[in-house]
């Protein structure tokens, strides 16, 4: 038997997905190493073989391939734990990243200190050198000046070099350069060129994200270089690929280079398992809602596809390469229950994370959290969680509450039901940001919820919202790694287009997309042999805007008419209006090579099993105490009805059923919810 594994490392646990040749799909989870990602990595590999009846070398024998998602960059960013970076930048140009586009987080707060750049001003140097906008030179690079920075470079023990000059993006020559000559004066420091990152117009979006590039380029390398000697040393042959925050994936080497692109790589995959269950008949509408143990995230799926957004910030850092559209906030089921201004009860952003974790857990911690709340109300049943590899603490989850409870003037079951209000109401609130501000209606579409905690909140949520229908899958607990063994290799190229017109003409349309194609091509076969596939889009604008939006262009043949056409129609799309007789500009050219990967095998539909509940439990709920059925989640046949209130238990994923609430068992392995 072969198997296709799939990685993702959260903040509380690190699941891993194998599927095998027949498509049978199994799921084990470790507790997360955040000294050290890869240690919990190889320990839920070797938990997986366990459960197959395989050692560790054998499973790693028989696997075709490993697709794993990784917080390294996200949390060096968050934490501040990148490498000691500097920037060579144009002469007189080194503070256009702490300028950022003139703007604050907070633009109207008069006493916000200005944010902390990245790379302190006496590491961000200055060369002579001056290219013109067309990339023609009109001050060549100083060899005095470029050795000058190197000699403070050699001196400040720096670990990362940023090279960030004016116009690049039109010719790299300078940077390049540059960039050789660090290399060859300090060898093991890592060099990376926004020309090479980001090569577009916008000097902020262009120096931030090589900036980011770098400061996170060493530790991200590190780790994935480690990853791979551990896993070659336990017997692994097959491919290992990154996915990255715009939901394709790359080889090691090329996640390395590109670290920045994996700023959002765990979320991605939960992303792209959502876009994989629209199309296997879920719904074409999607709120994703993936609670983990340290945070939630959500994002949207329209007419069966995700939106893909750039200039997203992480840790408050630019970074400006495509990335799924993800909104992430600061509560999960380790998030800590607090008093804050005024003692008024707050849920996170404070988490317990993976060590010493929730109270219940056992491992030493002391604060009450939404995971200690949901088992002090009932929801939770302290013997099977995880299959019962991990018995849950009653008495200590009942400590860490009381002090809460305490300061409330509560008993801690109310205290508890107070937390689990609250992070609902949390939640919420995010998926209004993610939905409502952004002119989409959440009614209309299906709540999808996955990862361990979102099945004990997403009824109350979608209540909240208005919304009429929950999916929650068997394999929730594990989705965000099953996304990732559902998506394929991809590689992005881009170009921006500065010229004396608004768009060059046919006669140049065709040779400047076709030119992008073969490169985005012959980047993705340098990794893969099997089929590729291509899409191209470009950024345009009307002529007095400011601001572009991308365009795609799968079977547009480019010329300036149709491309006009179809940014007039993208415009009224998204905004509802055209302006035909306006300017269309071109700004920037893209192409998107895709590598096609084997599609995971589909297990086929079993013979009905009709279950039946197998226990009782007492919970709290908002009509008080009250015994409600428990029933097994891999037990339900197809088209099996579940009334509320109820609950519905994996050894993974815990699904409550509030009163009113209607569920059915889909054959595609989801429980679709209709609330009462």
């Amino acid at each position: 038997m072969r198997y296709v594994i799939g990685v993702d490392v959260g903040g509380t646990f690190t699941d891993v997905v194998g599927v095998d040749e027949e498509g049978r799909e199994f799921l084990a989870k470790a507790a997360s190493t955040p000294h050290d990602q890869s240690e919990g990595v190889i320990q839920g590999l070797r938990n997986l073989a366990s459960m197959l009846g395989l050692t560790l070398g054998e499973l790693l024998e028989t696997t075709t391939r490993i697709v794993h998602g990784t917080t390294v960059a996200t949390n060096a960013l968050l934490e501040r734990r990148g490498a000691r970076t500097a920037m060579l930048t144009t002469e007189g140009h080194r503070d256009v990243v702490a300028m950022r586009e003139g703007l604050k987080p907070a633009r109207y707060d008069l006493r916000l200190p200005a944010p902390e750049p990245l790379i302190p001003r006496r590491l961000r140097l200055g060369v002579r050198e001056r290219l013109r906008p067309d990339g023609a030179v009109e001050t060549p690079l100083d060899a005095a000046s470029l050795d000058a920075a190197i000699t403070t470079l050699r001196a400040e023990g720096v670990e990362a070099v940023s090279i960030c000059f004016l116009h690049s993006w039109a010719a790299p020559a300078h940077e390049h350069a540059a960039a050789e000559a660090v290399r060859a004066a300090l060898p093991g420091v890592f060099v990376t060129c926004s020309a090479d990152v980001l090569p577009q117009i916008k000097e902020y979006e262009r120096f931030s994200t090589a900036a980011v590039n770098a400061y996170v380029g060493p530790v991200v390398s590190r780790y994935l270089m480690r990853l791979e000697a551990r896993l070659q040393e336990a017997g692994c042959a097959a491919p290992v690929f990154v996915i990255l925050s715009h939901g394709g994936v790359a080889p090691i080497a090329e996640a390395a280079r590109l670290a920045a692109g994996t700023a959002l790589s765990g979320p991605a995959g939960g992303v792209v398992a959502a876009v994989a269950l629209a199309r296997r008949g879920m719904g074409a509408n999607l709120v994703t809602f993936d609670m983990g143990g340290t945070s939630t995230d959500i994002a949207l799926v329209t007419d069966g596809a995700a939106a893909i957004g750039r200039g997203r910030e992480v840790g408050g850092e630019r970074i400006a390469l495509d990335s799924l559209d993800i909104i992430t906030l600061g509560a999960g089921g380790g998030s800590i229950a607090h008093l804050g201004a005024g003692g008024t009860l707050q849920v996170g952003p404070q988490s317990a994370g993976a060590r010493p974790g929730p109270a219940c857990y056992g491992r030493g911690g002391t604060l009450p959290t939404v995971t200690d709340a949901n088992l002090l109300l009932g929801y939770l049943d302290p013997g099977s969680f995880l299959g019962g590899a991990q018995r849950l603490d009653v008495a200590a989850a009942e400590r860490a509450m009381a002090l809460l409870a305490g300061a409330l003037g509560l008993d801690a079951a109310q205290a508890a039901l107070g937390v689990h209000r609250l992070v609902n109401a949390r939640m919420a609130d995010g998926v209004r940001v993610a939905t409502v501000r952004r002119g989409v209606d959440p009614r209309g579409a299906t709540l999808l919820a996955f990862g361990g905690a979102a099945g004990l909140h997403a009824s109350a949520v979608a209540r909240d919202l208005g919304m009429a229908r929950v999916a929650v899958p068997l394999f929730a607990a594990g989705l965000s790694a099953w996304g990732m063994l559902q998506t394929e290799l991809r590689h992005e190229i881009a170009r921006s287009v500065v010229g004396a017109g608004a768009m060059p003409g046919d006669d140049a349309l065709p040779a400047l997309f076709d030119g992008l194609a073969e490169e985005a091509r012959a980047q993705l076969a340098q990794w893969y042999g099997g089929e590729i596939g291509l899409s191209l889009a470009a950024d345009m604008r009307y002529g007095e805007q400011v601001f572009e939006i991308t365009v795609p262009l799968d079977g547009v043949v480019p010329t300036r008419a149709a491309l006009r056409e179809a940014f007039h129609a993208r415009h009224r799309a998204l905004f509802t209006y055209d302006l035909p007789e306006e300017e269309v500009v071109l700004v920037t050219a893209r192409a998107a090579a895709r590598g096609v990967l084997p599609a995971l095998p589909r297990l086929p539909a079993g013979a009905p099993r009709p279950a039946t509940p197998e226990a009782e439990r007492r919970c709290l709920l908002e009509g008080g105490w009250t015994m409600l059925p428990v029933w097994r989640f891999e037990a339900l046949a197809a088209g099996q009805r579940v009334a509320g209130p109820a609950i519905v238990e994996s050894p993974t994923t815990t699904v409550l059923l509030q009163p009113g609430d209607a569920a059915v068992m889909e054959p595609g392995g989801w429980l679709a919810v209709s609330l009462g």
